[in-house]
């Protein structure tokens, strides 16, 4: 058996190598510069206990976008001369996000390396992204992130096994040398057999093949990694026609697009169902995390969507024992508290980043969550999953027996009232400009000035007092650790919110998000025109209290969610 051959390599820090909220984002021209991926590697192994690390399982995959080939090889090289003992690699390089955090569980792996920018914009112009999955199948906590950044801050050597490298990615086996293997293992089998698990997929298919219902689906992958799944899990698996999926070949640049699902990244889709071609669409981001979903002309707001799902949960035979709690991200509209609140089971509301979650879990204090950034989950796995959703709504459809998402939607704000809910991104806006009208608007809270006043509805002429501002500040009930400065809100008498947060997933500039929720229980109020019903929150918030314009110059939002 080959011996591996290890090099140590001389090297220095690069600056702003700080993970964000899901790891290191950067464009790829700056991640091929030189070591700068081969330090981030290196620190990764560089805080990673010794002991576990020796003789251990990682999982490595990614969303397929450029560079991930070379960043591969990379990892190998890297991991074997730090010890690891076993890489398992999804075929081709390819593993959801969702399917790493599954095979990480169901393999037992110390954890892995994911190479993916998520819904950000792939090819040689794009943006690249690496995250470290601990052994429960999740992002990493801060400890581990801020370890990590402290390593690249310090970093002077790289160790690499030069001789490892793996140029067959397709056919499934194992190579080997002395101490150290790579396994290429098939992308989808885990993941599938952990949904066989959670669903009655005989059901659904006996509900998608049923001639009298005549059932129209549509599953748009975006060029991302989930077109490696689509064809198994809806085709093969659940009886859709193969013609059914669009964009299932992943490619280095998602194609030219931009691979975020949302109704204006996604606009084959929405076309089709704004047309009324299908009963159902839906469409999942560059690495599978993502859904959004959508009924014959009618969008599913994501904060709608975990919601109902948990209203629905007797449907899905992985919860008929009950519900352990519910959960949502701060800024997610707050529909789910109220199912929460109906089912009598505990409900916490945590910082934007899936790892908070994944503690609750962890305790064995949650089963379903969801992010208003088309992020849904649940305890099967420690990431939010696209699949996951997309196959919820299916057999919550089958279990009602109703080709019509609208109907069992309207049937549930017709119970529990409807939260009125957008968001608006202005994306890579100079970060200066950026921060300093997130410090206008943190000098209102700070002071309190805000709590008490007035503000007249340009649209609906209603008064909206201000009951509490805040910058949101979480204590984990799990492991007592405090996140503070996680967004700023504006509560309203009436339950209505205004939310500002700076985003951490872009690779460039600054991403400003704006939040607005107001809750209506009239009855001849639960079919209006988001936009239209949110003039008057909208108004506030951008015009009266952020002065957004006068600090950003920007006139119009990028997406209006």
């Amino acid at each position: 058996m080959t011996k591996l051959e290890i090099k140590i390599i001389e090297t220095k820090p690069f600056d702003g190598q700080k993970p964000g909220t899901s790891g290191l984002r950067k464009k790829v021209t700056e991640v091929m510069n030189g070591n700068y991926l081969g330090n981030f590697v290196q620190s990764i192994f560089n805080v990673l206990p010794k002991d576990k690390l020796k003789g251990s399982t990682l999982v490595v995959g990614g969303d397929g976008r450029y560079y991930n080939k070379q960043a591969i090889q990379l990892i190998f090289q890297i991991a074997a001369a730090n010890g690891v003992g076993k890489i398992l690699v999804g075929q081709n390089g390819l593993l959801s996000t969702p399917a790493i955090s599954a095979i990480v569980r169901a393999r037992q792996a110390l954890g892995a390396i994911i190479l993916t920018a998520s819904h950000n914009p792939g090819g040689p112009k794009g943006d690249f992204g690496i995250k470290y999955n601990q052994s429960n199948g999740g992002p990493a906590p801060e400890s581990i992130t801020n370890a990590i950044y402290k390593e690249t801050t310090t970093i002077t050597q790289i160790h690499s096994a030069e001789n490892v490298n793996v140029s067959d990615l397709y056919t499934l086996q194992s190579h080997e040398w002395e101490g150290f293997t790579v396994e290429v293992i098939d992308s989808v089998s885990d993941y599938l057999t952990l949904l066989k698990s959670v669903f009655d997929f005989p059901s659904i298919k006996k509900f998608a093949t049923d001639p009298t219902k005549n059932f129209r689906f549509n599953f748009d992958a975006m060029s991302g990694v989930t077109g490696v799944y689509g064809k198994r899990i809806f085709s093969d698996e659940l009886g859709f026609p193969e013609s059914c999926l669009i964009n299932c070949i992943p490619s280095e640049d998602f194609n030219g697009g931009h691979p975020d699902p949302n109704l204006t990244y996604a606009p084959e889709l929405v076309r089709k169902m704004n047309n009324g071609e299908f009963d159902m669409g839906c469409a999942s981001d560059g690495d599978g995390d993502r859904n959004m979903i959508l009924g014959n002309r009618f969008f599913l707001n994501p904060s709608d969507s975990v919601a109902l799902i948990a209203a629905n949960y007797q449907a899905i035979p992985y919860f008929r024992n009950g519900l352990k709690g519910l959960a949502r991200s701060m800024p997610t509209s707050a529909a789910l508290e109220r199912v929460a609140t109906d089912l009598k089971v505990p409900f916490f509301e945590v910082p934007t980043g899936w790892k908070f979650f994944g503690n609750l879990m962890d305790a064995d204090t949650l089963s379903i969550c969801g992010e208003e950034s088309f992020g849904t989950g649940s305890d099967h796995i420690r990431e939010k999953d696209g699949i996951w959703a997309i196959v919820c709504w299916l057999q919550i459809l089958a279990f009602n027996n109703t080709t019509s998402l609208e109907e069992i939607v309207k049937k549930h704000w017709s119970k529990y009232g409807r939260n009125y809910y957008s968001r608006y991104d202005y994306e890579e806006i100079d970060t200066k400009p950026a921060e300093e009208m997130m410090k206008h608007v943190s000098a209102q809270i700070n002071s309190q000035e805000l709590v008490g006043k007035k503000f007249v509805g340009i649209q609906d002429n209603v008064t909206y007092e201000v009951a509490k501002c805040d910058d949101f500040e979480y204590k984990d009930p799990i492991d007592k650790s405090i996140s503070s400065h996680q967004g700023l809100r504006i509560i309203f008498t009436d339950g209505s919110r205004i939310i500002f947060r700076l985003s951490g997933t872009g690779s460039t500039g600054a991403t400003v998000r704006v939040y607005f929720d107001k809750y209506e229980t009239k009855q001849d109020q639960l079919n209006n025109n988001v936009q239209i019903h949110l003039k008057s929150l909208i108004h506030i918030a951008l015009e009266e209290i952020s002065k957004l314009k006068q600090y950003t110059g920007r006139d119009e939002p990028n997406v209006i969610t």
